[in-house]
């Protein structure tokens, strides 16, 4: 099975209150299958409330939404999340059964998450990243740097190369970038960033992780696009749902495309 996108917006709750509209991928009556945008957030940290976030839009489009999730007031059936920035396909759960299904496939790593990572510099070939990443002391930011690290949780990523690039940096200086399929094998906080950073070729765009080296014109975010979702959606019927790749993502690969030779 697979999903087909199509604009369906909140309802919003005043004429003054900004309607979000995302892309339906695949809807029944447990679980709802999205097409995040890059500059959505999935949720509010606890006690703020500043901006529209998707949280919102499920909220708007399904009042009547019974208690779902772990924290139902703040992430209602949010069963995982994307980076503001990462933009592609993420479920939510309409009920409390579907969330605690879902979860489990995601501890038990029955999803199947398939990104595209376009990244800096040249990777010759495709590999496999099995570096643990913990919490960097004092910060929000992740580390495979793990001596002095707090929550340190095994990671493991597998890429393939997909063809070579070059970019105008933003002093002037071209850049060598590498467009990558990203599967990860588990679902760490930044996990991909930070792994590829590790290796480094960072995520163009990522001012996290990435810093001066993955600054291009025309690259407002970081390029990291969460294509497909594999998973059983009801015991065993598999679907794959697919979210192609957004506008800024594809104007960024059509400007210039010269090195697949060298693939």
């Amino acid at each position: 099975m697979q999903g087909f996108a199509r604009p369906v917006s909140g309802s919003g709750k005043s004429p003054d209150t900004p309607t979000l509209v995302i892309d339906v991928i695949y809807e029944d009556e447990e679980c709802v299958v999205v097409n995040k945008p890059a500059g959505l957030l999935v949720h509010d940290a606890p006690g703020k409330h500043k901006e529209r976030t998707l949280v919102d839009w499920v909220r708007d489009r399904y009042p009547g939404l019974p208690p779902v999730g772990d924290d139902p007031e703040t992430r209602p059936g949010i069963v995982h999340r994307l980076d503001r920035e990462t933009s592609g396909v993420l479920v939510i759960a309409k009920t409390q059964e579907k969330f605690l299904y879902l979860k489990t496939l995601f501890q038990e790593h029955h999803f199947e998450k398939t990104y595209y990572a376009l990244v800096a510099g040249e990777v010759r070939t495709g590999g496999v990243i099995t570096k643990p990443i913990g919490l960097k002391p004092g910060t929000v930011k992740r580390t495979v740097f793990v001596k002095n690290a707090k929550m340190i949780k095994p990671a493991e990523t597998t890429y393939t190369v997909n063809g070579y690039y070059v970019l105008q940096g933003r002093d002037g200086k071209e850049k060598q970038c590498t467009l990558l399929t990203v599967l990860p094998r588990t679902g760490r906080t930044h996990q991909i960033r930070v792994h590829l950073a590790s290796i480094g070729h960072p995520v163009m765009g990522d001012a996290v992780y990435g810093g001066k080296p993955t600054k291009a014109e025309g690259v407002g975010r970081h390029l990291l696009h969460a294509y497909s979702l594999c998973f059983p959606v009801k015991e065993g019927e598999m679907a794959t749902f697919v979210a192609e790749l957004p506008e800024d993502f594809r104007k960024v690969l059509a400007r210039r495309k010269t090195l697949d030779s060298k693939g």
